[in-house]
């Protein structure tokens, strides 16, 4: 598994390595390019104005065109051109012919004293030719023998090869450290692409080898490991609840199937006395399927909220008077203490009831029965209410108190329902407090017992 792991990151370390090169081959082409292109344009756009873009052999000719006042005596030039210490660079006379404004043969091939000398030559579209302009009128032309590439064209290439040759060493530098820097971006690429794989193929337990550092590709990497772990952490926590549920189904459906079977076989009457247990397990079904409802919504922000400015310290005496007998009947004794006579947060009111009786009724369960006691706190905060429901039960074991708001979680899991309920109180209170955009906690106290705590926001906060 490891070596297909392997081969799979290279594969895809090649892949990556070649399109980071494709891609950079082809900006440099385009840069190279468009740099051509451009240069080429302006200087063409400049050679009809300015001389310097022109070909020696034009600007000799124009210059003594100009101080001689015509083509007379344009023989002397050439003997001047073709001395061994001539003052004037080589001329191309030896591939053309020089043409007055007239279409007359004044130089032929480097010659003055050749036949076609003073011949007419006509012109046409065959003919390639680089005009002689003085004073904005053509004086004559120049007659390739051959087609041949423009001088603005040659200049330009002139100027354009150190370019060229200054960019494909640059290139050759880009690519030496473009691979150098691999490892430092293409492999950590590769390394979540091939993860990605494996997740999609079903491995949540896919993770990558973080390395230091406060790159964006570091930061990838954590976040691809801490997405990987969430989606792992919410399978099994659906799996489990998948087993939660059809474990916590299975009992009062077996006594339900068992009583009526008893019922219809004759071993049962079918009386009252018969038929009231097995009511009671549909009450205690109704009761799960409508806690499992009611946490789905919940989670899924789905459950809909009448929110209330509400006074909080009555709300809790009317919870109070509620489970008053059931405690007395256990002999446990519930109190409550407050900082200030009122206290109003924004919640549902009906939600904060219920949230308040799952707490009372956690503590009552699990609380001792002797000198037993619930002590319920209210307390202002900077912009909220904090309520703290404590009893001075056993407590829980060190590292399962934050566990207390997993759904289906029991602290004995021998338990039985009808004591230790269906593990689903707590959640259903996690998720209602959170919902109203509260806090909530729980915590061992040092002198023994639980304490759970909510903090729910003033109405001026929350509006």
């Amino acid at each position: 598994m490891e070596k297909k792991t392997e081969n799979s990151i290279k594969s895809i370390r090649s892949r990556l390595l070649l399109i980071v090169l494709r891609a950079f081959a082809i900006v440099v082409g385009i840069t190279i390019i468009s740099i051509l292109a451009i240069t080429i344009l302006e200087i063409n756009n400049s050679a009809k104005q300015n001389p310097f873009y022109q070909s020696p052999s034009t600007m000799l000719l124009e210059a003594f065109y100009i101080g001689n006042g015509g083509w007379n005596n344009v023989d002397k030039l050439v003997q001047e051109v073709q001395k061994p210490d001539s003052k004037y660079t080589a001329q191309d006379w030896n591939n053309s012919v020089i043409v007055n404004q007239n279409n007359i043969v004044i130089i032929d091939h480097g010659r003055t004293d050749s036949p076609m000398i003073g011949q007419q030559i006509p012109s046409g579209p065959g003919n390639p030719a680089e005009a002689i302009t003085v004073n904005g009128q053509v004086v004559g032309r120049i007659i390739k023998d051959q087609k041949d590439i423009p001088h603005p064209l040659r200049l330009t290439i002139s100027f354009i090869n150190p370019t060229i040759e200054i960019s494909l060493v640059l290139a050759i530098f880009a690519v030496i450290i473009g691979i150098l820097l691999t490892r430092r971006v293409v492999n950590p690429i590769s390394e979540v692409m091939a993860a990605a794989q494996k997740v999609a193929a079903g491995d949540l337990s896919t993770r990558i080898v973080t390395k230091k550092g406060n790159d964006d590709l570091s930061i990838l990497v954590e976040h691809f490991n801490l997405m990987t772990e969430a989606l792992e952490r919410n399978d099994n926590e659906r799996k489990q609840l998948l087993a939660d549920v059809a474990h916590e189904l299975r009992t009062p459906l077996s006594i339900l199937r068992g009583r009526l079977e008893g019922i219809v076989d004759g071993i049962y009457p079918a009386n009252d006395a018969s038929i009231a247990p097995a009511l009671e397990e549909t009450y205690l079904l109704e009761r799960l399927v409508e806690d499992l409802r009611l946490l789905t919504l919940a989670e899924n922000r789905q459950l809909h909220f009448e929110m209330h400015s509400v006074e909080l310290v009555q709300s809790l005496e009317r919870s109070i008077a509620i489970f008053k007998p059931q405690a007395q009947d256990k002999g446990i004794e519930i109190e409550m203490t407050t900082d200030q006579p009122t206290a109003f947060v924004w919640v549902d009111p009906q939600r904060l009831e219920q949230v308040v009786g799952n707490i009372i009724d956690n503590a009552l369960r699990y609380v001792s029965t002797k000198d037993g006691k619930v002590s319920i706190s209210v307390e202002h905060m900077s912009g909220s209410v904090k309520v703290s429901i404590a009893d001075n039960g056993t407590g829980l074991p060190d590292g399962e108190v934050e566990r207390i708001f997993d759904r289906f979680w029991r602290s004995e899991k021998s338990r039985a329902r009808a004591a230790g309920g269906a593990g689903l109180g707590m959640a259903i209170v996690k998720q209602l407090v959170e919902s109203q955009g509260g806090k909530v906690g729980a915590e061992n106290i040092a002198t023994g017992g639980l304490k759970i705590w909510f903090i729910l926001p003033e109405p001026e906060k929350a509006e």
